[in-house]
């Protein structure tokens, strides 16, 4: 089991000093994908750098100025391009003359099944962020880790004097991340939860939820849920349950329904995944309305 946290204290729109070096404004933007809303990340003082500015929201705009009145905001970092995360980061730019930073959406493509959270397609950083990349400030070191799996183009920032993760929406403390083809991959979701496992952080800062502490067993938890996942789409392929539309009601007996169509993408991420490994083979094109069986 997943050793979930998920107790998170609040009120939308005031800073909270989360660390000695983090303040933490949560968006009014609760929701299904995005649980009591997207959490933003201040970093240091008098000279700040913004983490997922969130969504285009006026008066969440006007928090983020209100938390640092009497500062400048010199760098603005995303960790992807989803709709509840980089979407405010140009008109926050525009108030303060701070630097994008990011990387660009992934390109589009018709899929079967849409989530509610999309990309910001017309997002551009100013400067597009690299693996290993130093962001610095006053008391304050970010290194980008380039993290693809949730989406191709998704990026955690560690903070160093605190030995840190901005873990973005690759590892949340409420809940397991979606994992959508064709943007996201399960492949490269394994690879960068090793990558992240390997740095020993003392903390993760999701944007969405609370801190994750204890964060080596949970993450051994986490990607070991991901494999018990594989296991039973296995068992449902072997008991006659071919396609995702019949698997996905029994294996996600439990989830809130309205979460399902995001279950059928990482359903179907794991059949891709799988597929690579030689276990799985789709009778006819891959896809989420394809038939599959065990090889």
């Amino acid at each position: 089991m997943i050793p979930f946290v998920r107790e998170i204290e609040f009120e939308y729109g005031k800073p909270d000093q989360v660390s000695p070096l983090i303040r933490r404004v949560v968006a009014n933007n609760p929701g299904p994908f995005t649980y009591r809303g997207t959490g933003v990340y201040i970093v240091g003082r008098g000279e700040v750098a913004v983490i997922d500015p969130g969504p285009r929201d006026e008066a969440h705009l006007e928090a983020l100025l209100a938390a640092t009145s009497g500062e400048r905001i010199t760098h603005i970092l995303t960790t992807h391009t989803h709709s509840d995360h980089s979407p405010l980061a140009r008109p926050l730019a525009d108030r303060t003359g701070a630097v994008v930073i990011g990387r660009p959406p992934p390109g589009d493509a018709d899929v079967a099944i849409r989530l509610d959270e999309g990309h910001e397609a017309d997002f551009r950083p100013d400067i597009e962020v690299a693996d290993g990349q130093v962001i610095e400030g006053p008391g304050w070191t970010l290194e980008a880790i380039a993290t693809p799996g949730h989406v191709s183009n998704h990026v955690c920032y560690a903070l160093r004097e605190e030995n840190a993760l901005f873990s973005g929406d690759h590892v949340m403390g409420w809940s397991t991340t979606v994992i959508s083809p064709p943007h996201g991959d399960m492949t490269d979701y394994y690879a960068s939860l090793d990558k992240v496992a390997a740095r020993d952080f003392s903390t993760l800062w999701p944007t969405h939820g609370p801190p994750v502490t204890e964060v080596a067993p949970f993450l051994a938890a986490y990607k070991a849920h991901r494999l018990e996942r594989e296991t039973q789409i296995i068992a449902q392929i072997r008991a006659g349950r071919t396609r995702i539309s019949e698997m996905v009601p029994v294996i996600y007996a439990a989830v809130d329904p309205r979460l399902h169509p995001a279950a059928a993408h990482s359903v179907l991420a794991h059949i891709i995944h799988l597929e690579r490994q030689g276990v799985i083979a789709a009778e006819g094109p891959m896809g989420p309305g394809a038939s599959f069986r065990a090889t």
